[in-house]
């Protein structure tokens, strides 16, 4: 059974740092909001909060559907971020 990566195209993001000005938005590429923030960090090393945290504002450049999610770089963890 193929991968959701092999079977799926990828997508245009619009991505930013979750502190950035959104005039620092990058296109990003990935078959889903979570590949996309990866690609972010691996091209554009922002800097993580206190807690190790990276957390990137994603548009789908396509539908203009909005998610933020969040890395942490000690564990690897990634998912949405937590409103507050």
């Amino acid at each position: 059974m193929p991968s959701q990566t092999e079977s799926s195209p990828a997508r245009r993001f619009s991505a930013h740092g979750a502190h950035e000005h959104r005039n620092q938005t990058h296109d990003v590429f990935g078959v889903s909001f979570e590949d996309a923030a990866f690609d972010f960090i691996d091209r554009w090393r922002p800097v993580p909060d206190e807690d190790g945290e990276i957390q990137v504002q994603l548009t789908d450049c396509e539908t203009g559907e909005r998610q933020c999610f969040r890395v942490d770089l000690e564990s690897g963890e990634s998912g949405f971020c937590e409103t507050r």
